[in-house]
């Protein structure tokens, strides 16, 4: 009877893999599934006649596929454990001699002699062997170490923020996210200990839309802590101590229609015209999701009702359309030159009747419009006059803003039209501005220069990450650049002053083949210094078996890809790098001194497939904002239907590791090493520490001590990391997801190290309110 159940498991297994694998080679993919799963069936066949012969084809099939997956991926227990892990196990089943009995022999006096192990134990050994041998092995490590020398010991921080404080998003105007602080350092710092936890109060709810996320940095200044939560509270609360000083609710309500539901930091500001403890001498400005900025004393949390319309600006003034939910501001503005700069998120793939993207400076104290840049119509920055709307869905900017005041240029990330994967149509304004970085005159809103990071984006490209401003030492000369970080991988280092390129930046072909009613540039850029991954191929699919291994596969192949930038298609095709990007909002941290960077590069491909408008249906009443699934795209000819390119079982198609963490000279545009980031603890349903490295989204910060420390990762961890090789010093279990970026600051004579766990709907990890500050003991 075991014998027989035995025999038609493993007949299934061989119509599976004789099936699968025919539409595989029929795709043109490896001939190993067909020949396998024909051998299967032949063992099968013999397990039923109860022939000895079973054991020896079945030793065969060991060591064949064994050799098979050593050819494929080589010595990656992660690869290698897909490909094999059922045909051991099996192997393992027919060792028992409860089926090796029945296909033994009898002597003549009738002692039965079970079919011998040998074969089996020999090829199982050998399997085992190389499985152990693979654990030893990290073929996806670079190994390498970052220079120590400092380059600059005095070097340009921006602004005028005490080493102790964190006063914007990335500390300071150049948005470095670095800090000179050192009492926590490479030696000490595996010793940090919870100093103080907070929460909030703001949790998610039933009715929030998907992408309901915790993704504050908070600021610090004096002895006060500010900071917003996803519906847009602003609190603040004490630095040493974490206890609350006042909360304020903008109730900013809830809407469907928004994407996205969260706020990455407030804006503080100090009126050098007013009398210290004066009401709103200090002010917080707080964005809002329903398209509101509002000033705050940033003493009381009370309404500064001198500002705008009794304390609040109306952002959707000018719009050309508004529907709510469909515009609103998700990164705190800059401060500079008396004018507060920002832009705002428009819903992806909604509607070609979107919002403008203009990018909107404000007199602080008044709030009055003093200039204002359009991408759709970039030449005139004068204040729309009264009855006038700006350009209909012109590119925006969802993410932070750089400053350099005495350039007198503030630098923006700028995303992409929408529809993001349709190009007709687009103005030639658009097609210049679009996916780029543009450094604005400070006092005037005009274009200096602007660095265009993809051509013709039907990729949803966007630039996303705050671009960080550092002097390099190249040649012996001192200039003053930008880093760029792209969802693409590329780092983009350019002289800031004119946005020419300090590491190369040159232009290769492109694949070819849009929808006839569109086109694809012929080159797209590439810089010097890129983390864009190598393209996928069909031996890089994955999966916890050989079946859903198998069926990526053939996915794969079913699906249009010419490596990065395959236009999209009816077909469907994998876009990789894909949508969250090698790198996102969270940007990278440069060491000004030693001329270093640090970032988070992250893989995970996804996939786009264009929808006929006569195919898609109607607007149900309780769909929910998304960026994944169907997007609508109203009044376009096409829908866009996308998400991560995941096998049956809702896991990754692209075989691990998914997340790094890297390092690179940023004179010279080497990657000193790139190390697997984060485990599978949180995303499996046991609590499996396995270090996979994994996607994540969130930034790092770098400090003085030679300490970087990050979250981002989905599993709730913050951790440090050496900044000169990469390799991880300590880790703190968090309650909740940790994707956003941590600040550091100190209170009377104690560093801090700080994160909000609050977790990322998109991303799907564990949501919460919490506020963690560390220390040493």
């Amino acid at each position: 009877m075991l014998l027989s159940l035995t025999a038609t498991l493993t007949a299934i297994i061989g119509l599976v893999l004789t099936g699968g694998g025919g539409w595989l080679l029929s795709l043109g993919g490896s001939p190993y599934y067909l020949v396998t799963g024909l051998a299967f069936l032949v063992t099968a066949i013999l397990l039923f006649r109860r022939s000895a012969a079973a054991i020896w084809l079945y030793a065969l099939i060991i060591l064949g596929s064994l050799g098979w997956a050593v050819y494929e991926v080589g010595f990656d227990w992660w690869q290698l454990g897909p490909r094999g892990g059922i045909i051991v196990l099996l192997g393992l089943w027919l060792m028992l001699p409860a089926i090796r009995r029945p296909l033994g022999f009898a002597s003549p006096t009738g002692t039965p002699y079970p079919a011998s192990a040998l074969p089996l134990a020999i090829a199982v050994v050998v399997a085992i062997g190389v499985a152990g041998y693979s654990l030893t092995q990290d073929p996806n490590d670079v190994a390498g170490t970052l220079p120590t020398d400092i380059v600059n010991a005095t070097p340009a921080l921006g602004g005028n923020v005490p080493a102790g404080e964190w006063h914007q998003y990335g500390r300071t105007p150049y948005g470095q996210r670095y800090s000179p602080l050192d009492q926590i350092n490479t030696d000490n710092v595996s010793t940090l200990k919870v100093a103080w936890q907070y929460q909030t109060g703001d949790v998610k709810l039933p009715g929030d839309v998907g992408e309901t996320t915790y993704q504050v940095t908070p600021l610090k200044i004096a002895d006060t802590l500010y900071m917003c939560t996803p519906h847009n509270w602003a609190i603040a609360v004490d630095a040493a101590t974490g206890k609350e000083k006042w909360k304020y609710d903008s109730n900013s309500g809830m809407n469907p229609d928004r994407q996205h539901q969260t706020c990455r930091g407030v804006t503080y500001y100090a009126d050098p015209a007013a009398t210290s403890g004066t009401t709103c001498a200090t002010r917080v400005y707080l964005p809002t999701s329903d398209a509101r900025l509002i000033a705050l004393d940033a003493a009381t949390g009370d309404v500064c009702t001198t500002f705008a319309d009794n304390g609040v600006l109306h952002l959707e003034k000018g719009m050309p359309y508004n529907p709510a939910g469909y515009y609103y501001s998700t990164s705190p503005p800059v401060i500079t030159d008396g004018k507060i700069i920002i832009g705002g998120a428009v819903n992806d793939n909604y509607s070609t009747k979107e919002q403008s993207g203009v990018i909107r400076a404000f007199d602080v104290n008044s709030g009055a419009l003093v200039w204002n840049w359009d991408s759709g119509n970039p030449d005139v920055t004068t204040p729309l006059p009264e009855g006038q709307v700006y350009t209909v869905n012109s590119p925006n900017s969802w993410s932070v803003f750089s400053y350099d005041d005495a350039l007198g240029l503030v630098y923006v990330p700028l995303g992409n039209q929408v529809p993001d994967q349709l190009g007709m149509g687009r103005s030639e304004h658009v097609e210049k501005y679009s996916s780029s970085i543009a450094a604005l005159d400070i006092k005037t809103g005009a274009v200096r220069w602007v660095r265009q990071t993809v051509h013709h984006d039907l990729w949803d490209m966007d630039v996303p990450a705050q671009p960080a401003l550092i002097d390099i030492t190249k040649d012996g000369a001192t200039i003053p650049a930008l880093v760029g970080p792209t969802k693409q991988g590329d780092i983009y280092v350019l002289d800031r002053r004119t946005g020419e390129p300090i590491i190369e930046v040159k232009e290769v072909p492109a694949p070819t083949g849009a929808i006839p009613e569109d086109f694809t540039a012929p080159t797209q850029p590439l810089s010097g210094l890129s983390f864009s991954p190598p393209p996928l191929t069909e031996k890089d699919m994955w999966g916890v078996t050989m079946f859903d291994q198998l069926a990526c596969r053939i996915d794969f192949l079913s699906l249009k890809y010419e490596g990065r930038y395959t236009p999209p298609s009816l077909q469907g095709t994998i876009v990789y790098p894909g949508n969250f990007g090698t790198f996102n909002w969270g940007s990278v941290a440069v060491d000004p001194e030693r001329q270093v960077m640090f970032g988070m590069p992250t893989y995970l491909a996804f996939t786009s497939r264009l929808v006929p408008r006569d195919q898609i249906p109607a607007k149900g009443q309780d769909e929910k904002g998304s960026e994944q699934g169907l997007n609508r795209n109203d009044g376009a000819p096409y829908g866009v239907f996308m998400g991560p390119f995941l096998g049956p079982l809702g896991i990754p198609c692209q075989a691990p590791p998914w997340g790094y963490v890297a390092g690179a000279n940023l004179a010279t545009g080497d990657i000193a090493y790139k190390h697997k980031n984060g485990t599978v603890m949180d995303m499996t349903p046991l609590p499996l520490p396995f270090k996979v490295g994994v996607p994540g989204i969130g930034g790092p910060i770098i400090t003085k001590g030679g300490v970087a420390f990050l979250g981002a990762a989905v599993d709730n961890y913050i951790r440090a990391y050496d900044v000169t090789s990469g390799r991880q010093l300590w880790e703190g279990r968090l309650p909740a997801g940790g994707q956003a970026t941590p600040m550091t600051y100190t209170a009377g004579d104690k560093q801090y190290v700080l994160i909000v766990a609050g977790g990322h709907g998109s991303v799907g990890t564990k949501p919460g309110d919490y506020v963690i500050a560390y220390t040493l003991p």
